[in-house]
Protein backbone atom coordinates (compact mmCIF):
# COMPACT_ATOMS: atom_id res chain seq x y z
CA UNK A 1 0.00 0.00 0.00
CA UNK A 2 1.81 3.49 -0.76
CA UNK A 3 -0.16 6.75 -0.32
CA UNK A 4 1.67 9.86 -1.56
CA UNK A 5 1.04 13.19 0.54
CA UNK A 6 1.52 16.92 -0.85
CA UNK A 7 2.37 19.46 1.17
CA UNK A 8 1.36 23.06 0.15
CA UNK A 9 0.30 25.42 3.41
CA UNK A 10 2.78 27.96 3.09
CA UNK A 11 6.43 28.76 2.09
CA UNK A 12 7.36 25.25 1.45
CA UNK A 13 6.69 22.47 -1.25
CA UNK A 14 7.03 18.44 -0.07
CA UNK A 15 5.56 15.43 -2.00
CA UNK A 16 6.63 11.92 -0.70
CA UNK A 17 5.27 8.50 -0.90
CA UNK A 18 4.75 6.17 2.17
CA UNK A 19 4.61 2.71 1.73
CA UNK A 20 3.27 0.34 4.59
CA UNK A 21 5.63 -2.23 4.09
CA UNK A 22 9.30 0.15 3.68
CA UNK A 23 8.26 3.07 4.92
CA UNK A 24 9.32 6.18 2.85
CA UNK A 25 10.25 5.15 -0.65
CA UNK A 26 10.20 9.00 -1.44
CA UNK A 27 10.98 12.22 -0.17
CA UNK A 28 11.42 15.65 -1.93
CA UNK A 29 11.27 19.01 -0.06
CA UNK A 30 11.44 22.28 -1.64
CA UNK A 31 11.81 25.48 0.00
CA UNK A 32 10.97 29.52 -1.19
CA UNK A 33 13.02 31.49 1.79
CA UNK A 34 15.15 32.46 -1.31
CA UNK A 35 11.58 33.60 -2.77
CA UNK A 36 10.71 35.72 -0.05
CA UNK A 37 13.41 36.32 2.10
CA UNK A 38 13.83 39.84 0.65
CA UNK A 39 10.03 40.58 2.03
CA UNK A 40 11.05 39.49 5.68
CA UNK A 41 7.97 37.42 5.56
CA UNK A 42 6.18 35.05 3.21
CA UNK A 43 4.09 36.72 0.51
CA UNK A 44 0.78 34.72 -0.14
CA UNK A 45 0.51 35.49 -3.59
CA UNK A 46 3.98 34.06 -4.37
CA UNK A 47 3.84 30.86 -2.25
CA UNK A 48 0.91 29.93 -4.14
CA UNK A 49 2.59 30.62 -7.83
CA UNK A 50 5.75 28.76 -6.67
CA UNK A 51 3.40 25.57 -5.28
CA UNK A 52 1.72 25.62 -9.12
CA UNK A 53 5.12 25.46 -10.71
CA UNK A 54 6.72 22.78 -8.39
CA UNK A 55 4.21 20.37 -7.54
CA UNK A 56 3.54 18.43 -10.55
CA UNK A 57 7.13 18.10 -11.51
CA UNK A 58 8.00 16.81 -7.76
CA UNK A 59 5.21 14.24 -8.18
CA UNK A 60 6.86 12.48 -11.16
CA UNK A 61 10.17 12.54 -9.50
CA UNK A 62 8.67 11.37 -6.69
CA UNK A 63 7.18 8.42 -8.50
CA UNK A 64 10.40 7.92 -10.41
CA UNK A 65 12.45 7.73 -7.16
CA UNK A 66 9.97 5.26 -5.67
CA UNK A 67 10.32 3.27 -8.56
CA UNK A 68 6.29 3.13 -8.82
CA UNK A 69 3.87 4.38 -11.37
CA UNK A 70 0.31 6.30 -10.67
CA UNK A 71 -0.99 2.45 -11.03
CA UNK A 72 1.00 1.51 -7.79
CA UNK A 73 -1.05 4.42 -5.48
CA UNK A 74 -3.47 3.25 -3.54
CA UNK A 75 -4.35 7.43 -1.90
CA UNK A 76 -3.47 11.01 -1.99
CA UNK A 77 -3.40 12.83 1.09
CA UNK A 78 -2.65 16.73 0.86
CA UNK A 79 -2.62 19.47 3.48
CA UNK A 80 -6.04 20.61 3.62
CA UNK A 81 -5.56 23.29 6.39
CA UNK A 82 -4.51 25.14 8.40
CA UNK A 83 -2.62 27.65 6.17
CA UNK A 84 -2.64 30.18 3.26
CA UNK A 85 -5.69 29.78 1.71
CA UNK A 86 -4.14 30.18 -2.10
CA UNK A 87 -1.14 27.93 -0.85
CA UNK A 88 -3.43 25.22 0.43
CA UNK A 89 -6.11 25.59 -2.83
CA UNK A 90 -2.90 24.40 -5.08
CA UNK A 91 -2.41 21.25 -3.38
CA UNK A 92 -6.10 20.18 -2.91
CA UNK A 93 -6.86 20.94 -6.66
CA UNK A 94 -4.18 18.89 -7.71
CA UNK A 95 -4.80 16.08 -5.38
CA UNK A 96 -8.38 15.76 -6.36
CA UNK A 97 -7.55 16.09 -9.83
CA UNK A 98 -5.27 13.10 -9.55
CA UNK A 99 -7.39 11.62 -7.43
CA UNK A 100 -10.07 11.19 -9.69
CA UNK A 101 -7.58 10.47 -12.68
CA UNK A 102 -6.11 7.82 -11.26
CA UNK A 103 -9.28 6.66 -9.76
CA UNK A 104 -7.81 6.50 -5.81
CA UNK A 105 -9.40 8.04 -2.46
CA UNK A 106 -8.17 11.93 -1.58
CA UNK A 107 -7.96 12.59 1.84
CA UNK A 108 -7.56 15.95 3.48
CA UNK A 109 -5.00 16.22 6.21
CA UNK A 110 -4.95 18.62 9.37
CA UNK A 111 -1.22 20.52 8.97
CA UNK A 112 -0.66 20.47 12.95
CA UNK A 113 -1.97 16.41 12.93
CA UNK A 114 0.76 15.57 10.46
CA UNK A 115 3.39 17.51 12.81
CA UNK A 116 2.48 15.72 15.67
CA UNK A 117 2.38 11.77 14.17
CA UNK A 118 6.39 12.81 12.60
CA UNK A 119 7.48 12.44 16.23
CA UNK A 120 5.88 9.31 16.21
CA UNK A 121 7.79 8.47 12.66
CA UNK A 122 10.56 6.87 14.36
CA UNK A 123 12.17 3.37 15.41
CA UNK A 124 10.85 3.99 19.79
CA UNK A 125 7.87 5.99 18.97
CA UNK A 126 5.65 6.95 22.10
CA UNK A 127 2.83 5.23 23.38
CA UNK A 128 -0.65 6.73 23.60
CA UNK A 129 -1.56 9.23 25.85
CA UNK A 130 1.20 11.54 26.06
CA UNK A 131 1.41 15.59 26.28
CA UNK A 132 2.29 17.60 23.05
CA UNK A 133 3.83 20.68 22.21
CA UNK A 134 3.09 21.70 19.02
CA UNK A 135 5.13 24.91 17.85
CA UNK A 136 5.59 26.44 14.59
CA UNK A 137 5.25 29.53 12.93
CA UNK A 138 1.51 29.63 13.08
CA UNK A 139 0.80 27.93 16.15
CA UNK A 140 1.74 27.40 19.76
CA UNK A 141 -0.22 24.49 21.02
CA UNK A 142 -0.44 22.04 24.18
CA UNK A 143 -2.53 19.30 23.33
CA UNK A 144 -3.46 16.10 25.47
CA UNK A 145 -3.37 13.33 22.97
CA UNK A 146 -5.25 10.06 24.33
CA UNK A 147 -4.70 8.12 20.86
CA UNK A 148 -4.60 9.14 17.21
CA UNK A 149 -7.24 11.68 15.97
CA UNK A 150 -8.52 11.87 19.48
CA UNK A 151 -6.68 15.06 20.78
CA UNK A 152 -8.17 17.85 23.80
CA UNK A 153 -6.77 21.36 23.76
CA UNK A 154 -4.87 22.35 27.29
CA UNK A 155 -3.87 25.47 26.40
CA UNK A 156 -2.46 27.96 22.95
CA UNK A 157 -0.83 30.96 22.31
CA UNK A 158 -3.53 34.02 22.85
CA UNK A 159 -1.73 35.61 20.53
CA UNK A 160 1.73 35.49 18.39
CA UNK A 161 2.93 32.21 18.53
CA UNK A 162 6.61 31.60 19.73
CA UNK A 163 7.64 30.76 15.53
CA UNK A 164 6.30 34.13 14.46
CA UNK A 165 7.54 36.37 17.42
CA UNK A 166 11.35 34.39 16.42
CA UNK A 167 10.60 35.98 12.81
CA UNK A 168 9.51 39.37 14.33
CA UNK A 169 12.09 39.64 16.78
CA UNK A 170 14.49 38.80 14.38
CA UNK A 171 13.35 41.60 11.68
CA UNK A 172 13.92 44.20 14.85
CA UNK A 173 17.26 43.10 15.18
CA UNK A 174 17.84 43.10 11.62
CA UNK A 175 18.52 39.86 10.67
CA UNK A 176 17.19 37.78 7.65
CA UNK A 177 13.89 35.21 7.42
CA UNK A 178 13.44 32.93 8.86
CA UNK A 179 14.07 34.03 12.25
CA UNK A 180 14.44 30.85 14.27
CA UNK A 181 17.63 29.83 12.89
CA UNK A 182 19.01 33.34 12.82
CA UNK A 183 18.40 33.81 16.35
CA UNK A 184 19.38 30.63 17.67
CA UNK A 185 22.97 31.33 15.58
CA UNK A 186 23.41 34.24 16.86
CA UNK A 187 22.38 33.25 20.54
CA UNK A 188 25.22 30.95 21.05
CA UNK A 189 27.78 34.23 20.99
CA UNK A 190 25.81 35.88 23.17
CA UNK A 191 25.65 36.96 27.10
CA UNK A 192 23.34 34.83 29.22
CA UNK A 193 23.62 37.36 32.24
CA UNK A 194 23.48 40.45 30.47
CA UNK A 195 19.72 41.06 29.99
CA UNK A 196 16.85 39.04 31.45
CA UNK A 197 13.63 39.04 29.70
CA UNK A 198 9.95 38.13 31.71
CA UNK A 199 9.11 35.15 31.22
CA UNK A 200 4.62 35.58 29.82
CA UNK A 201 1.88 34.06 31.43
CA UNK A 202 4.23 31.96 33.68
CA UNK A 203 3.19 33.98 37.26
CA UNK A 204 -0.61 32.95 36.21
CA UNK A 205 -2.27 29.77 35.94
CA UNK A 206 -3.77 28.10 32.92
CA UNK A 207 -1.78 27.09 29.83
CA UNK A 208 -1.99 29.67 27.70
CA UNK A 209 1.15 31.10 26.28
CA UNK A 210 1.58 34.92 24.84
CA UNK A 211 4.58 36.31 23.19
CA UNK A 212 3.28 39.85 22.02
CA UNK A 213 4.55 41.63 25.53
CA UNK A 214 7.89 40.18 24.92
CA UNK A 215 8.11 41.15 21.58
CA UNK A 216 7.55 44.49 22.98
CA UNK A 217 9.97 44.23 25.75
CA UNK A 218 12.63 43.26 23.09
CA UNK A 219 12.10 46.48 20.98
CA UNK A 220 12.06 48.53 23.84
CA UNK A 221 15.48 46.83 25.02
CA UNK A 222 16.84 47.81 21.47
CA UNK A 223 15.44 50.98 21.99
CA UNK A 224 17.30 52.16 24.79
CA UNK A 225 20.81 51.33 23.98
CA UNK A 226 21.82 54.48 21.92
CA UNK A 227 24.15 52.74 18.99
CA UNK A 228 23.40 48.86 19.07
CA UNK A 229 26.57 46.61 17.90
CA UNK A 230 27.32 43.08 16.83
CA UNK A 231 27.55 42.00 20.58
CA UNK A 232 24.34 43.99 21.36
CA UNK A 233 22.54 41.70 19.01
CA UNK A 234 23.60 38.80 20.04
CA UNK A 235 22.89 39.06 23.90
CA UNK A 236 19.30 40.14 22.95
CA UNK A 237 18.60 37.49 20.72
CA UNK A 238 20.42 35.56 23.88
CA UNK A 239 17.92 36.31 26.12
CA UNK A 240 14.98 36.63 24.17
CA UNK A 241 15.42 32.32 23.54
CA UNK A 242 16.26 32.18 26.76
CA UNK A 243 12.78 33.93 27.54
CA UNK A 244 10.66 31.38 25.54
CA UNK A 245 12.30 27.93 25.91
CA UNK A 246 12.13 28.70 29.25
CA UNK A 247 8.28 29.90 28.85
CA UNK A 248 7.67 26.68 27.22
CA UNK A 249 9.91 24.09 29.63
CA UNK A 250 6.80 25.86 32.07
CA UNK A 251 3.76 25.07 30.52
CA UNK A 252 5.18 22.11 29.36
CA UNK A 253 5.73 20.85 33.08
CA UNK A 254 2.73 22.22 34.21
CA UNK A 255 0.52 20.09 31.54
CA UNK A 256 2.18 16.76 32.62
CA UNK A 257 1.27 17.71 36.19
CA UNK A 258 -2.47 18.44 35.14
CA UNK A 259 -3.00 15.31 33.32
CA UNK A 260 -0.97 13.07 34.95
CA UNK A 261 1.15 12.08 32.22
CA UNK A 262 4.96 11.01 31.44
CA UNK A 263 5.36 11.32 27.96
CA UNK A 264 5.91 15.20 26.22
CA UNK A 265 6.17 14.79 22.27
CA UNK A 266 7.35 18.10 20.92
CA UNK A 267 6.80 18.43 17.10
CA UNK A 268 6.63 21.55 14.59
CA UNK A 269 9.06 23.94 13.23
CA UNK A 270 10.38 25.38 16.35
CA UNK A 271 10.87 21.48 17.65
CA UNK A 272 14.28 21.84 15.84
CA UNK A 273 15.81 24.35 18.26
CA UNK A 274 18.52 23.01 19.84
CA UNK A 275 17.95 24.90 23.20
CA UNK A 276 14.37 23.98 23.63
CA UNK A 277 15.42 20.52 22.75
CA UNK A 278 18.61 20.85 25.40
CA UNK A 279 16.47 22.20 28.21
CA UNK A 280 13.70 19.76 27.71
CA UNK A 281 16.02 16.72 27.91
CA UNK A 282 17.25 17.87 30.82
CA UNK A 283 14.18 17.62 32.66
CA UNK A 284 13.40 15.04 35.15
CA UNK A 285 9.84 12.78 35.47
CA UNK A 286 9.21 12.77 31.89
CA UNK A 287 10.18 11.08 28.27
CA UNK A 288 10.59 13.23 25.83
CA UNK A 289 9.82 12.48 22.03
CA UNK A 290 10.57 14.72 18.75
CA UNK A 291 11.14 13.91 15.02
CA UNK A 292 13.91 13.77 12.93
CA UNK A 293 15.47 17.34 11.82
CA UNK A 294 14.17 16.86 8.38
CA UNK A 295 11.00 16.12 9.67
CA UNK A 296 10.22 19.43 12.13
CA UNK A 297 9.78 21.91 9.39
CA UNK A 298 6.83 21.66 6.77
CA UNK A 299 6.95 18.20 4.68
CA UNK A 300 5.76 15.79 2.46
CA UNK A 301 6.66 13.20 4.64
CA UNK A 302 4.57 13.88 7.39
CA UNK A 303 1.49 14.20 5.11
CA UNK A 304 1.81 11.40 3.77
CA UNK A 305 2.34 9.21 6.91
CA UNK A 306 -0.92 11.43 8.36
CA UNK A 307 -2.54 10.11 5.47
CA UNK A 308 -1.71 6.31 4.96
CA UNK A 309 -2.81 6.12 9.01
CA UNK A 310 -5.96 7.68 7.91
CA UNK A 311 -6.56 5.58 4.99
CA UNK A 312 -6.45 2.41 6.58
CA UNK A 313 -9.05 3.08 8.76
CA UNK A 314 -11.71 4.14 6.16
CA UNK A 315 -11.40 7.89 5.95
CA UNK A 316 -12.26 9.24 2.16
CA UNK A 317 -12.92 12.34 1.09
CA UNK A 318 -15.58 13.39 -1.74
CA UNK A 319 -13.65 15.82 -4.85
CA UNK A 320 -14.83 18.59 -3.55
CA UNK A 321 -12.26 21.43 -3.09
CA UNK A 322 -12.64 22.48 0.75
CA UNK A 323 -9.65 24.18 2.63
CA UNK A 324 -9.58 25.30 5.88
CA UNK A 325 -7.11 28.24 6.48
CA UNK A 326 -8.10 28.12 10.24
CA UNK A 327 -8.66 24.65 11.47
CA UNK A 328 -8.51 23.76 15.42
CA UNK A 329 -7.40 20.32 15.84
CA UNK A 330 -10.14 19.82 18.40
CA UNK A 331 -12.55 19.66 15.35
CA UNK A 332 -10.86 16.74 13.78
CA UNK A 333 -13.06 14.17 13.27
CA UNK A 334 -12.04 11.20 15.40
CA UNK A 335 -10.87 7.67 13.75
Amino acid sequence: MKVIGIETSCDETGVAIYDAEDGLVADLLYSQIDIHKRFGGVVPEMASRDHIRKTLPMISQALEIAGCTKDDIDAIAYTAGPGLVGALLVGASIAKSLAMAWQVPALGIHHMEAHLLAATMTPEPPQYPFVALLVSGGHTQLMECTAHSQYTLLGESVDDAAGEAFDKVAKMLGLGYPGGPEIARLAEQGDRKRFTFPRPMTNKPGLNFSFSGLKTYVLNTVNDIEAVSEQDIADIACAFQDAVVDTIRIKCGRALKQTGLNQLVIAGGVSANKQLREILNRENGFHLYYPAQSLCTDNGAMIAYAGYLRFIKGQADTLDINVRPRWPMNELEAM
